[in-house]
Formats: structure tokens, sequence, C-alpha cells
């Protein structure tokens, strides 16, 4: 039998938790809950762990990770504001613990088994999750690690039990209604990525308002997201439907595609065609014209996602969250 002393891993490993938590607990330090408290006790006992000053003050060294997992490998998603934004609020809270940030892209196989190795070696307390698709593989490695899972936004496949989302079919309609007010009565839709919750949201915000007012559901061309994606869209449509007087995008990364497309044919924004984008980043504010948008609180995803994570590290139960949107008012509508 090895005379090896017991090790902060060794206690980690018997208690089923992150060193981190096992440092916090020999520090008496915040963010641990009851039950992750008393796996740690029970551990040092069983295992006969003596901290000596040396390795205690190694303990208080070593600290605990909260990872923020994003579904994907492009390596231009910063440049999407949408995530930046996020991370700046995730980041804005962790900043106020003891605790420090790992990200990590997901949407790879490679991804995955680095996010599967830092589970395994039980180096993060709590794993946040962004830009989940269907089915996506993402999801049941992150639930299957035994570690407080919150979800930014839902997923198609299943309800998660703690998310933080944002109105996005309530902000859809309400842009549309907006659209219907001003007297469109031609109105298309460039929609988000179908394979994601947010974008088959917005979608059915849009058809619900155009539906219900009595109008025409079927100017719908599919995007994905990106300025690129939305310069494809708009121009499928014009090819498909000239006749069009307003467009509801899904994302103003994609509205501002949609309206270089718009300029390049000679059609004026708003007076022949109105345009609403979804997101409020600060490039609405700087297409010509100025965007119309729906507001999400898009730091605020980032905070509430990071309080939720640390109330469940904590050992609370925390509530699912659904974040309004509002209708920003500029030049394109």
């Amino acid at each position: 039998m090895s005379n090896r002393p017991v090790t902060v891993d060794d206690v980690a490993k018997h208690a089923g938790v992150s060193i981190g938590t096992v440092s916090r607990v020999i520090n008496n330090a915040p963010h641990v809950s009851r039950k992750a408290r008393d796996a740690v006790e029970r551990a040092i006992d069983e295992l006969g762990y003596v901290p000596n000053r040396t390795a205690q003050s190694l303990a208080g060294q070593r600290r605990g990770s909260v990872v923020l997992a994003i579904s994907s490998d492009d390596p231009g998603l910063f440049a999407n504001l949408f995530f930046a934004q996020v991370v700046t609020g995730v980041n804005a809270v962790v900043e106020e613990t003891d605790l420090e940030l790992q990200l990590v892209l997901a949407a790879s196989d490679k991804g995955r088994a680095r996010l599967s190795r830092i589970f395994k070696s039980r180096a993060a307390d709590g794993v946040m999750l962004l830009a989940l698709k269907e089915n996506d593989p993402l999801s049941a490695l992150a639930e299957s690690s035994g570690l407080p899972v919150v979800h930014g936004g839902r997923s198609l496949d299943h309800e998660p039990r703690f998310y933080v989302d944002a109105d996005n079919r309530g902000g859809a309609r309400e842009a549309v209604e907006y659209l219907i007010s001003l007297g469109r009565k031609r109105i298309a839709t460039i929609t988000g990525a179908q394979d994601q919750h947010v974008g088959v949201a917005r979608y059915l915000g849009y058809r619900e308002a155009v539906v219900l007012a009595g109008l025409d559901d079927s100017r719908v061309a599919h995007g994905d997201f990106t300025e690129t994606g939305g310069e494809a869209a708009m121009t499928d449509l014009l090819d498909r439907f000239p006749d069009l007087d307003a467009v509801f995008v899904a994302s103003d990364a994609m509205a501002a595609g949609a309206l270089s497309v718009l300029a390049s044919r000679g059609v004026q924004v708003p007076s022949d065609v109105a345009v609403v984008g979804f997101n409020d980043i600060v490039t609405a504010q700087h297409t010509t014209p100025a965007l119309t948008t729906v507001r999400q609180p898009i730091d605020a995803l980032g905070r509430e996602m990071t309080r939720m994570l640390l109330r469940l590290i904590d050992g609370d139960t925390p509530t699912s969250l659904i974040l309004p949107t509002s209708l920003v008012r500029r030049e394109s509508a």
C-alpha cells in the first residue's frame, strides 16, 4: 500500500468535486454548496487528509473556474458583436468572485474533447452553454458532467432546467406589428438559423403577427445570422418578391447585409421598403439609414447566466429567466 501523502487532488476525486471547490472548503471561502462542503469534509475525514501550512497556501492559490462553452468553431465568432457582449457580461460577474473564466469553442469533436478533459480533470465548478443547435452533443456532454449547467437560450429538442433567454418570439411579433401599424402589407422576413431555438422563435413571432393581420406569410428567406447571409437572403427576396414593402430581419448583422443589397438595387429605405432588425448591437446605430431594431439586453444575458450559475454552485435552486425586449425606432422604419 502506498505511503504517499493524501493530496488536494485526492480529496477532490474522492468527493466528486473540483479542485477549486476543495480549495474553497479548506480556506472557508464562499461559493460552495452545503452538499459539496459536506462531501469535501467527509472525504477529508475518510482519507485522513491533513493540510499543512504549505499545502493550505497552495490550495488557496488554486482558484476554481467556470466554463463558457459556445457551440461554434468559427474563428470570426467574436466579430459578431452579440457574442462579444455576452462574454463581456459574463466576465463582469466572474471578476467579482474568486473564480476564473474558461472559454471553450466546442462545436467540433476536438473542441468537445477539450471540454471533456476539463470536466474529467475537475478543474471546473460549473458550465454555461451558448448557441446550441438542435440535438447538439454539447448539451449531453455538459449535462453528463455532474456539474451545474446554465443554458444561454433554450434548445429546440428539450427544455433545459436552468436557462436565461430573451423574449425572442414576443420581440419579433412586436417588430412586425409595428411594420403593420405603418401600413405595410407585403412584409417579408429573413430568418435566423432554423436549427437554433432563437431562429425558430423569431420566425414564429413574424408568422403570428402577419397571419393575425390577415396578410401573406410566404415572403420568407432563411439566413444564418451573418451579414453575408443577410445579403444573400435579401437578394433572394427581391428576386422572388419585387413588390415587398417591408422586411423583418432576425438579427442586426443580417439587416446590415440586407440594407447594403437594397441600396445597391436603388431601393429607398424606408420609403420603398421598411427594415427592422433584432438585437440592437452598436452597428445598428451606424447603418445607412440607422436601423430600427428590437433591443434585447445582451450584456444582461451574460450577467444573469453567470449569476444563475453561481447560485447553483452555492447550492440554491434559481428560477429560469426570460428577459424582456423593446422596440428601438430609428430611421429604417
